[in-house]
């Protein structure tokens, strides 16, 4: 495979995904334990990823299924460095035991579950986790919106309390900035743009933009309840009187729990032709948290966001 090709049914890379690969040029490829890469798509997608010049892999897993693999993708890996391990369970404690000792500076996942790669991670004695609670965040490609598009949470949290909500809010601007948006701007979700007593949701929404005027959330500018079309459309938003620097053009959909948030990047990717990318951030490292089922244009951009967040980022 060439630095920029994909498996042949995958889609192009869209056009601000692309734009995160070429931010990413001028910066060193990021050292990546790539956890279980046992299929083709995991595997096609960390060796595109390699020949971009995004990481630097080290392949843990099964040696023989990882070398079963590559030649049933044409490849060689006599370049790379293989991490053998009996299965996916031990594939994913050595890597987060590879990320604690530094000598990694991201996870990928391969083709294992996400609960078996994240109950590795969120052990204590691990050492990969810091004062704040891990969050997923999708960073959406979506042809009709005019700006990238982060959606979260819609992998970890199912139904988030306050303090997990400020924590994902955070998470969050924190990749904004590492996508070099200075002050992005926060839809909080809800089904009104009103606080309503009856729905928790806006009720959450105001106590988080008055944590950030207390400066509990800090690096964004924060609006909510806000309903989805309010956030997205500036027409929606003058129709219902709503005026703010993020009513009709938000940078990120801070949803009300996993299934909405799961729900919409979805209904985006396969009704709208949206491209996803999706890291977990709040660790002590980056963790492209993909679906076993992404193409590697996806993979690609997961990637991308994480050099990204290596190189311009912060540990909280």
């Amino acid at each position: 495979m060439a630095a920029q090709d994909t498996l042949p049914h995958d889609p192009p890379v869209g056009d601000r995904h692309r734009q995160l690969i070429d931010a990413t040029r001028g910066y060193p490829p990021i050292r990546t334990a790539v956890v279980h890469p046992c299929d083709e798509l995991s595997l096609g997608g960390a060796l595109a990823a390699w020949r971009q010049g995004l990481i630097e892999p080290l392949l843990v897993g099964p040696k023989a299924r990882i070398l079963d693999t590559a030649h049933a993708l044409g490849e060689s890996l006599s370049d790379l460095t293989i991490i053998d391990t009996p299965h996916s369970h031990a594939a994913a404690e050595t890597a987060v035991s590879l990320a604690a000792r530094n000598e990694v500076n991201a996870l990928m996942k391969g083709a294992l579950h996400t609960d078996e790669l994240m109950s590795a991670v969120l052990v204590d004695e691990a050492g990969l986790r810091t004062e704040r609670q891990m969050s997923h965040i999708y960073a959406l490609d979506v042809a009709s919106y005019p700006r990238p598009l982060l959606i979260t949470d819609g992998a970890l949290h199912i139904q988030p309390d306050l303090t997990a909500k400020r924590d994902i809010i955070q998470n969050a601007i924190d990749l904004a900035h590492a996508l070099a948006l200075d002050c992005p701007r926060v839809a909080i979700l809800s089904a009104v743009e009103t606080v309503n007593p009856r729905i928790p949701s806006t009720l959450d929404a105001a106590a988080l933009c008055k944590m950030s005027q207390r400066g509990q959330i800090t690096g964004g500018d924060l609006d909510g309840p806000l309903a989805i079309d309010n956030a997205v459309s500036e027409q929606a938003a003058r129709t219902k009187g709503l005026t703010s620097a993020v009513a009709g053009h938000a940078d990120i959909l801070m949803c009300p729990d996993l299934e909405s948030a799961n729900m919409i990047a979805k209904l985006l990717i396969h009704l709208a032709g949206a491209q996803a990318a999706g890291l977990v951030m709040g660790a002590r490292v980056p963790i492209m948290l993909t679906s076993r089922s992404d193409t590697t244009a996806s993979r690609l951009a997961s990637a991308a966001l994480a050099c990204l967040v290596v190189h311009r980022g912060r540990t909280p």
